[in-house]
């Protein structure tokens, strides 16, 4: 039997299609984390809290005040009653260690780009990449939704932002 390119169109359209592995590792999905920024991004939106709000949450005694940053930055200045979990430590059984077992405790987060200074400690990220929004998803996406989020830019020199810094001026 003689395969011609009609022939070969032919077979080929009723063997099934195999789609193709996505790139990169089995252990990330980066379309799995733009749905979840997707569906969590209206939901951040009712969650911003002026800073009057935001200190008066967290003097209540159940509220984790949860600072992101490197513990570097941490150690050298952050808002007085803070925890310090690094973003990149951020795993399931940490969460759990540091926010306990009740998944409705109310945790308020803040970071760099929440103050004007633009000096260490805390330094302006890029806009996209405030570390605001990974922690508010990252959050949220191992179950921890009664996520609150200081959505003033204030300096840390105010003393109503009740900032601790260890830095000489």
């Amino acid at each position: 039997m003689r395969i011609t390119l009609p022939l070969l169109l032919a077979l080929s359209a009723t063997q099934p299609a195999v789609a193709a592995p996505p790139p990169g590792s089995a252990l990330i999905d980066f379309d799995g984390y733009l749905k979840l920024s997707r569906e969590v991004r209206p939901y951040r939106a009712k969650r911003l809290l002026p800073l009057g709000e935001f200190r008066a949450r967290a003097a209540h005694k159940d509220v984790l005040l949860l600072d992101a940053r490197s513990a570097q930055a941490f150690a050298e200045g952050h808002i007085a009653g803070a925890v310090n979990l690094p973003f990149p430590d951020f795993t399931a059984d940490a969460l759990a260690r540091l926010i306990g077992p009740d998944r409705k405790r109310p945790i308020l987060i803040y970071c760099n780009n929440n103050f004007s200074d633009n000096r260490r400690p805390v330094v302006t990220k890029a806009l996209p990449l405030a570390l605001n929004i990974q922690t508010f998803v990252n959050l949220v996406g191992y179950g921890y939704k009664n996520v609150w989020e200081l959505a003033d830019v204030v300096s840390m020199d105010d003393p109503a932002t009740g900032w601790v810094s260890t830095l000489t001026p």
